[in-house]
């Protein structure tokens, strides 16, 4: 595990960008959304996957810092960290949005002129 903290922000984003890519992982995040769970509980709401997929898919979120998890006696459980997804939107989306908002401010004013 000693690695992880040794990578590059961009190894840590691509890491980021393989775990958001399952849709099985984006549904595991959405139901650690509202609130903690435990893997037994995961496993519950995911019949259709066995106990190894859902370890295997949380391994992998856990990993990309998207999942913390904690040990409470026998339990396991799930927290979201939505904290690497902020990461990605500050440097990928967030400068885009701001462009996209000044075009369409933009295109107001001039339509706003023509009309004048």
């Amino acid at each position: 595990m000693l690695y992880i903290y040794n990578m590059s922000s961009k190894a840590k984003d691509d890491l980021v960008f393989k775990a958001l890519a399952s849709p099985i992982r984006r549904d595991l995040m959405d139901a650690l959304r509202n609130n903690p769970q435990t893997t037994g509980e995961l496993c519950a709401a995911f019949k259709a996957l066995g106990r190894c997929s859902i370890m295997q898919h949380l391994g992998v979120l856990e990993e990309a810092g998207l999942v913390v998890t904690k040990r409470v006696g026998r339990q396991r459980w799930n927290y979201l960290n939505a904290l690497p997804i902020k990461r990605i939107h500050d440097r990928w989306i967030g400068a885009y949005a701001t462009e996209a908002v000044n075009l369409l401010d933009r295109m107001k004013n001039e339509m706003e002129r023509e009309r004048v």
